[in-house]
């Protein structure tokens, strides 16, 4: 059996980040394990690598409390280490003036939260970015930012490394004990244990007796790339005003920090928690993701209107429509399949039906489960690390 003061089930961004955290207050003893074989290999190593910068979420929520903040400290990190970084903004745009509400709401929200946003005129939209277009009135955040997730993943893990924090790869949690967890490479004795795994985190706390009533749902991201032609008209990053209701933001145009324009991800209820392709990544929990699926469709409005309508972007045409809006030129030939795609896992809450729209921790008597860590857990990440540690540990 090993042990460790720390157990961190899961090595994507939030796990990393908590260790980082420990490790910058003097602790030592700490170990993490993943089931892949090396770290970020889901949703943090698939995502958009866009830092949001506080613009969408409710003042007040943990989402608002941690996004600006964990922008600003993943920026210096970055340019800490010399990582990827790039800083050209994005603009937020109406489809129609029916959205122009929306968007001032979008602006309260920011000031409060602390953002750097401004509304602005076609004029000025045009001036910052030539090829988005609007419905009279846009929203532009200078502080909005892109980095490359797999690079931080990789500077994270060198640096926990090299002070000593453990990884033991390829091991897969199975069940909880008291005081220790079984995995499929041997029993994990631990002081506290931190549930970090991402798409599995209801499993992990379900075997700790925690958050029964909540259930994750996944839903699958699926991208297309601009060929260079039509890459090279975009400066930085286009989005469409959001249904705010709901806690995803629309097919919207991305620069990478390598030079690729990607249009997506899309919002498809996905067939498994690893549903990458169409079929792939199936497996025998099928039947009960079905059942969730369809227990939502029937009791949540907002749900059935994200099933009813997501899917159909599995066709190019309803993709090319929703891109097309936001762009003043775009030809279904400037558009090119790509192999990204990814997994957003949603938490619902089964008492009422409902999905979580905001981060959730969860804390048992020697264990602390991170449940519902979605965008922007990635721009959030080191903001979030402190908050656990100082709100939810006794240490």
């Amino acid at each position: 059996m090993s042990n460790a003061d720390f157990v961190i089930c899961g090595a994507g961004i939030v796990g990393l980040s908590i260790a980082r955290e420990l490790v910058s207050r003097g602790h030592k003893n700490i170990l993490i394990f993943d089931k892949e074989a090396a770290p970020g290999k889901h949703a943090s190593g698939r995502n958009s690598g866009v830092l949001h910068a506080g613009i969408y979420y409710d003042p007040g929520t943990l989402k608002a409390r941690m996004c600006f903040e964990g922008n600003l400290l993943m920026r210096e990190y970055c340019r800490q280490r010399q990582l990827p970084l790039l800083e050209t903004g994005k603009v937020v745009v109406a489809r129609d003036e029916s959205e122009i509400p929306t968007l001032l709401e979008l602006k309260r929200r920011a000031t409060a939260n602390g953002a750097q946003v401004s509304v602005v005129d076609e004029q000025t939209l045009r001036e910052l970015e030539p090829e988005a277009k609007t419905a009279g009135k846009a929203l532009h955040s200078p502080l909005t930012a892109v980095v490359d997730p797999k690079a931080i993943l990789l500077a994270l893990r060198k640096e926990l490394e090299d002070t000593g924090v453990r990884f033991m790869f390829g091991t897969r949690f199975t069940d909880a004990g008291d005081g220790f967890v079984f995995t499929d490479n041997g029993s994990l004795e631990y002081g506290l244990f931190i549930n970090a795994a991402g798409a599995y985190s209801d499993t992990v706390a379900h075997a700790f007796g925690i958050g029964r009533n909540y259930r994750l749902i996944p839903f699958k991201g699926i991208y297309k790339t601009l060929k260079k032609h039509a890459a090279d008209r975009i400066r930085g990053s286009i989005y469409p005003v959001p249904n705010i209701k709901n806690p995803f933001l629309g097919i919207h145009f991305t620069r990478s920090v390598h030079g690729d324009v990607y249009l997506g991800p899309t919002a498809i209820p996905a067939l498994g928690r690893e549903n990458y392709g169409i079929l792939k990544g199936m497996d025998k929990e099928l039947p009960a993701i079905l059942m969730r699926d369809a227990q939502m469709f029937l009791r949540n409005p907002k749900f059935r209107g994200v099933a009813l309508e997501e899917p159909r972007k599995y066709m190019f045409k309803y993709f090319f429509e929703d891109a097309r809006k936001l762009v003043r030129h775009l030809d279904p030939d400037d558009i090119e399949a790509s192999p990204k795609s990814g997994i957003r896992p949603q938490l619902v809450d089964m008492r009422n039906h409902e999905l979580v729209m905001d981060f959730l921790v969860e804390q048992g008597r020697t264990s602390l489960h991170v449940l519902n860590s979605i965008s922007p857990a990635f721009t959030s990440a080191m903001s979030f690390a402190r908050m656990v540690v100082n709100e939810h540990m006794n240490i």
